[in-house]
């Protein structure tokens, strides 16, 4: 055998060997790119989910809320103004109170 060609079987194994290292690093890398990208689509529709559950429970809230302060403004009725001002009157009682017995 010539030593030529076992030198030259040498430089082609060793050859082979860093590109199938090579090849595979590459691949390594790119799996675990698709892996991030798709955890990053999983968290992006999540997070999709999650803003339009909390934009449809706020829209709801505020439409409550002007429903009330319609019913306010458009309400004729002496009724609701005597029950504001028991109100005012129940909050002074209350901040009264707390004084009295601190005193004590």
């Amino acid at each position: 055998m010539d030593p030529n060609l076992f030198l030259i079987f040498g430089f082609v194994l060793i050859a082979a060997l860093l590109a199938m290292t090579t090849g595979i690093l590459i691949h390594r890398r790119q799996v675990e790119h698709e892996e991030r990208r798709a955890q990053l689509k999983v968290r992006e529709a999540e997070a999709k989910a999650q803003e339009a559950r909390y934009s449809n429970g706020d829209y709801s809230k505020i439409e409550e809320r002007l429903r009330v302060l319609e019913r306010i403004a458009t309400d004729s009725n002496h009724a609701l103004a005597s029950q504001i001002d028991e109100l005012r009157d129940l909050h002074a009682i209350e901040d009264r109170t707390p004084a009295n017995e601190a005193a004590r």
